[in-house]
């Protein structure tokens, strides 16, 4: 297995040597991030194939769907998985007389060095048995997520990279460890953005509204599916301003900056879900799905 590196060669060798190896018709395998860490979103690039290949990642099956020159799976690494390589396998389907054959692949994982800190928020939020209106609420809103994750997977609905939804100080990052009023414990599973009430709160790339809702815990709440087992959360909002069904395109407005639901201050909690795991959203902004990978990985002879 031959392994081809941006660190090691000058783009330019590399692109001509990825055109050659694709001309020659032999599959290509990317990998991004090349280097991960648990909860990140991966993004598996296969080239020069025109039959649909299947494969995994790690136990995780993944979910090709066609882009120029070949397919794109994208999944996510469970924030519990254990640091060290990760086995990619894809296997590409028979052609004429070629019988199948399989591409392998490792990605190294690291240790995560989440932080961990205490916050205090409102007591209702942490009592151990709600009151039975406030249980009944967040089981109907328990139904309703799981109602706007159940989307059918289809093939991307956007065609330019992820931005932000909105540019302002990060009060908390993906991952955090918390302790609520000094009891009830968990991880954040979103990335925190300041933000004075009222500013506003942009999609960060283009999808269907499959949720546009007032939570308990979430508060004003806005889901957008972006097709490829891909949706982006926007928590927290003052004011909601799509409708669910509402085709969005990137940087379009949602809603604005707000602090209703559990939450210490007024913010935008922005979550990532990718094949029914929250990963973290600053990795989703670095995946390239247009461009060249910067890992390439090709079968054995």
């Amino acid at each position: 297995m031959h392994i081809y590196s941006l660190r090691r060669l000058p783009f330019l060798l590399l692109a001509l040597g990825l055109s050659a190896l694709a001309a020659e018709g032999r599959p290509l395998l990317s990998l991004q991030p090349t280097i991960a860490r648990p909860g990140d979103p991966v993004l598996i690039t296969v080239r020069g194939l025109s039959e649909v290949p299947t494969g995994t990642l790690g136990e995780r099956p993944l979910r090709f769907y066609p882009v120029r020159e070949g397919f794109q799976a994208l999944t996510g690494l469970p924030v519990e998985l254990t640091p060290g390589q990760v086995a990619v396998k894809v296997t590409v389907p028979a052609t004429g007389s070629a019988a199948p054959r399989e591409l392998l692949g490792k990605l190294d994982v690291v240790a995560p060095g989440w932080p961990s800190r205490t916050l205090k928020v409102a007591n209702k939020f942490v009592v151990k048995k709600p009151a039975p209106q406030v249980q009944a609420r967040m089981e109907a809103d328990k139904a309703a997520f799981a109602a706007a994750f159940a989307q059918s997977f289809v093939a991307p609905l956007f065609g330019e990279n992820f931005a932000w939804p909105r540019q302002d100080r990060i009060t908390a990052p993906y991952g955090d460890l918390r302790t609520f009023n000094g009891k009830k414990q968990s991880q954040h599973f979103g990335t925190d953005i300041d933000g004075d009430p009222g500013t506003p709160v942009y999609a960060a790339n283009a999808g269907t509204v499959v949720m546009s809702r007032d939570n308990y815990a979430a508060g004003n709440t806005v889901l957008v599916h972006h097709g490829a087992g891909l949706y982006t959360a926007y928590f927290h909002l003052s004011a909601i301003d799509v409708r669910e069904g509402a085709r969005v395109e990137r940087g379009q407005l949602l809603g604005k900056v707000g602090g209703t639901g559990r939450v210490t201050g007024p913010h935008l909690h922005w979550g990532v879900k990718v094949d029914d795991l929250w990963v973290d959203g600053e990795t989703l902004l670095k995946l390239d799905f247009t461009g060249a990978p910067a890992v390439t990985q090709r079968d054995k002879e």
